[in-house]
Order: C-alpha cells, then structure tokens, then sequence
C-alpha cells in the first residue's frame, strides 16, 4: 500500500459567496509498512488534511489536488466507491472518542460493525474476535466490558474502544488522529506498541497524527510540520525533530515542558483551602454488594496558591475523585471541607452559593461545552452564581480579556463551539472556570488535547494566575512532564489510592513504589530513541 497526497488546497465555501482557503500546497507520501508523523498547533490543518484523505470533510469544504492510494485518486471516486475504502483499506482513529462513538450502541457491537461490514463473518464470529481486540487494546475486563456503552467508560478506555473498532476490518493504512491523547503513559505505551506490532506483522501503515513530540519520536520514520495550513517541514523524523531547519519548528520544541524549567512555589502556611479527609467512593451492584472501591481512603489537603498533581492510569480512580470534590458525585464515607465547610453538610442552595469559589476544567470539552449556546454565553455561565457580576458592556470586556488570556480572539465571543478545533475547545472551557477568579480549580486533563505552544501559554496562565490570585489547583494529568514543570507537590494514584506523594523531584525524580517507577519508565521524550514499529531502535 502506498499513499501519496498532493493537496493543491483545502477550501471553505462561506455565506456570502466567498471562498476561505484552509490548507494548500501540502504534499508527502506514505510508503508500504512505514509510519508518518503529523505535528503542528491546532488549526494548522492536520485533521482536515486527515479528513480529505478519508473523504470525510464537512459540508462546505472542498479538496482539490490528488490523493492517490495504489493509484487510484480517492477525491474523484464516487461515494458508494469510497465508503468500500473507508475501513477495509483506511482505518482511522478519532480525537474525541466521546463523539466518535455511538452512544446507543454497547462497545462490542461498535466493534463488530466494521467486520460484519467488510468481512464474510457470522455474528458470532464478529463478537468473539470484538472481544479479542479489546483484550489487545488493554482494556480491563473485556468481557464485561463489550455489553457496556460508552457513557460508562473513562476517556481513556473510550479511546482504546476507538482504536479497536479502527483495526477490526484490518486495514493497510490506520490514521490516527492524537491516537493517544487521552491516555495515560503506561496505556499509551500499550497502544504504541501494538501498532509497531500491527506495522511489523501486517505490513500495515500508520499516518500519525499528534501534538505530543514524544510519541512522534517514538514511532514515526517521516515527520511533516505543518502551520497555517501549509507544510513548513518535513523529512526523517530524527532531522526534525533533533536538528530542525524551521524556526517553527523550534519552537514547538522549545515548547515541550522540561523538569525543572519552573521553580514550584512555596505552599503557604495557613488553612487549607481543601482539605480531603479519608475519602471513599464505592460503587454497588442492586443487590448492594460493592462492585469496584474507585476512591479508597484518600486523604490531601491544597493551600492557598498551592497546584497539587494527580498522576495515575486511566481507571485508576482521579477523575471520580475530581467529581466528589467537585460536589458533583457524593463519597460513600469521608469528608470534603472547602474554605472550612463540608461540601456534603450543606443544603442544596448552599453549595449552589459555594460553587462560585471552586471550578472545573473537564476532560473532554466537546461534551462539557453546549453546542446551542455561543462562546460569549458559555464562559459567563458561571458568573450567573454571582449576583453582583458586571453586566452589559463591562461583563462583554471580561469575556475578551478570558479569550485573550487564553490565546483566542474576542471576535470568538460570537461563535459556536462547533466551529472551534479539539484545542480551541479546551481554551473556552479554561477560560470559563477562571472566568469568576474562583479560590479553587479542579482541573482534569487541561491540556491533553492541546498543541505545545499552547499548553505552554496555558501553564504559563495557571502559574500567573496562581500567583495573582492565589488560587489553588488541583491539576490531574496523565504528563508526567507537564505535571513536574507546574505541581508543587503530587501524588501517584493506584486502583483507587495514593502510593507515593510528595514533590515532583522526589515522586516523579527518584520513584519509590514500583507502580511508580513503572510510570515514569514510560514517558516519551522528543529525544528519546524510536520505540515501536518496524525501524525500533533499542531502548537505553
């Protein structure tokens, strides 16, 4: 199989008759058994660039230019034509797993889809090789698992349900777009090493597609660097990625966080403004029996000007914990005191008042931002807690002095969300939770889903903030390095409890649990040697 993509542009056609162009002049070949990488901010023209190859732009774009697979030009072959391509021969793996998934349908007839749809196999068939491939994909309990929807799983087995149903019709080219994104880095070692595998056995091809330099170094041969929708570079990944030509590109390097690129700042010595005291949340099956103990006796506390990191696999316990602190799920025994109040000893309008002090950043910002409701309306939703915030002229100046802070434009205010990239999103949901300068966030992957030179102006953000306000975050991460260059102190999550605390030098530095040491053995580096697929190199 080989691809070759000559784009001469991706086009727009807007309301008033015009044209918008998205992304021209990009060019590059997918050769048999080998592995591209994509990288470059969000709106570079990645995704779309993805979206052509599979026929799958959105109404009202437009690809002109050449994508030829074998030599045959998939722009000009007609739908019914093209969907036998899509799956069979091109797989390819969404961002949001949320979205790509559908919600009325149980993961393991998800799967099973595809193979019914391009392969001569039984029902029964189709079932048992859904179950062997969430079994490949690591998800726990794969049994169980295939008669669950995706509402009942975390972002992280979503994605590994995504990159199952992606494999299952055995396609020699798999797109993946930030394949990884939401996984933590043991999960995401898993995935990476079974698409070297799949690489390796089946002569399969990866067009990978990231904003994490680290996985692209650790899988792919080829890198294109693309921004503003052009291609800026592109060649052996090693080149790239360890000796750039572009000054771009530099500087999405320079963007990687670094351990030890910020000194953590000094917690203050007064009450804490959150104090965690021997937490449990349990899960029970109708008979009443405890089916899975998802937070188990967990005890912290963050103070004033404080970010406390949360580190752990996906499953493991963080983002239930994020949602009982949040006063959004109640524990089955302990206690959540915010600014010397219990959250679960107060009446309903109480902790409606309270909610004005502590915010959330969500995982996934495609489900956690209405889709009915403009930019300018989601961000000052939480401002309608507050009965003495600005309004008219002064609350519309707030608004674009958040989406300035978070790198997007005022003119955003009037726009939907739909019209915002995966990163894009996540900036609006930021700029919501600080909206109001609240005394605590909780933030739960902030910037998993965003391009380095973002997430580093957003770390920069919390940081300045932090010091500004003096607002304490509880920041979970599945970054090991994201983690280390902003906590002051983190903890190291495990089946649903702390087994290593402590500063980021001694947890994520010098390691003492075994779970520990596993995680940090793990992380990818834009310098680190190439891992998977079929060019590995070995690892030091």
């Amino acid at each position: 199989m080989t691809l070759s993509v000559r784009l001469g542009a991706i086009t727009l056609a807007q309301w008033s008759g015009r044209q918008s162009t998205l992304v021209q002049d990009v060019a590059f070949d997918v050769a048999d058994s080998s592995t591209m990488g994509i990288v470059g901010e969000s709106g570079s023209g990645k995704s779309l660039t993805a979206l052509a190859i599979m026929g799958l732009l959105p109404a009202g774009m437009t690809a002109t230019g050449r994508v030829e697979l074998d030599g045959a030009d998939l722009l000009t072959l007609p739908p019914n034509a093209m969907r036998q391509v899509r799956g069979a021969r091109i797989g390819m793996i969404f961002q949001e797993p949320m979205t790509a998934l559908n919600p009325a349908m149980r993961i393991g007839d998800q799967i099973a889809e595809g193979l019914l749809a391009h392969k001569a196999v039984s029902r029964t068939a189709a079932r048992q090789e859904a179950l062997r491939l969430l079994e490949r994909v690591q998800m726990p309990d794969a049994k169980r698992r295939a008669d669950d929807y995706p509402h009942q799983l975390s972002g992280g087995q979503r994605q590994r349900v995504g990159i199952a149903i992606a494999l299952a019709p055995g396609p020699s080219l798999l797109i993946a777009d930030e394949p990884t994104t939401a996984l933590d880095v043991l999960v995401q070692a898993d995935v990476l090493a079974l698409l070297g595998e799949l690489i390796r056995e089946l002569h399969m091809s990866l067009l990978l597609i990231s904003h994490d330099l680290g996985v692209i170094a650790s899988i792919c041969e080829r890198t294109l660097v693309m921004r503003g929708g052009r291609s800026v570079e592109q060649g052996p990944t090693d080149q790239v990625l360890r000796a750039p030509r572009a000054d771009y590109t530099r500087e999405l390097i320079a963007a990687v966080p670094r351990r030890g690129d910020e000194p953590a700042a000094a917690a203050q010595q007064e009450a804490p403004v959150l104090d965690v005291r021997h937490l449990v949340r349990e899960y029970r099956f109708m008979s009443g029996q405890v089916a899975t103990r998802a937070v188990d006796d967990v005890s912290f506390a963050i103070g004033r000007g404080e970010i406390y990191g949360i580190v752990g696999e996906s499953g493991c316990g963080k983002s239930t914990l994020a949602r009982v602190v949040m006063g959004l799920d109640r524990p089955t025994s302990g206690r959540v005191i915010f600014q010397g109040r219990d959250l679960f000893a107060q009446s309903a309008s109480e902790l409606r008042a309270m909610r004005l002090g502590f915010q959330m950043i969500f995982q996934d910002p495609r489900g956690s931002l209405d889709p009915r409701q403009r930019v300018a309306r989601i961000i000052t939703e939480p401002l309608y807690l507050d009965p003495n915030a600005p309004k008219g002229s002064a609350r519309d100046d707030l608004v674009a002095r958040a989406l300035n802070d978070v790198g997007l434009s005022p003119d955003d205010a009037r726009k939907y969300p739909h019209q915002f990239s995966g990163g894009q999103r996540q900036r609006i949901a930021i700029a919501r939770a600080l909206i109001c300068k609240p005394k605590l966030v909780v933030a739960d992957e902030p910037t998993s889903a965003l391009d380095l030179p973002v997430q580093a102006q957003v770390l920069d953000l919390l940081r300045a903030l932090r010091d500004q306000y003096g607002i304490a975050f509880l920041f979970i991460s599945h970054s090991l390095s994201v983690v280390e260059a902003i906590a002051d102190r983190v903890s190291v999550m495990w089946r649903g409890r702390f087994v290593e605390s402590g500063t980021p030098a001694q947890v994520i530095r010098q390691p003492e649990h075994d779970y520990s040491r596993r995680l940090m053995g793990a992380e990818l580096r834009v310098d680190g040697p190439r891992r998977y697929g079929a060019q590995a190199e070995p690892v030091p």
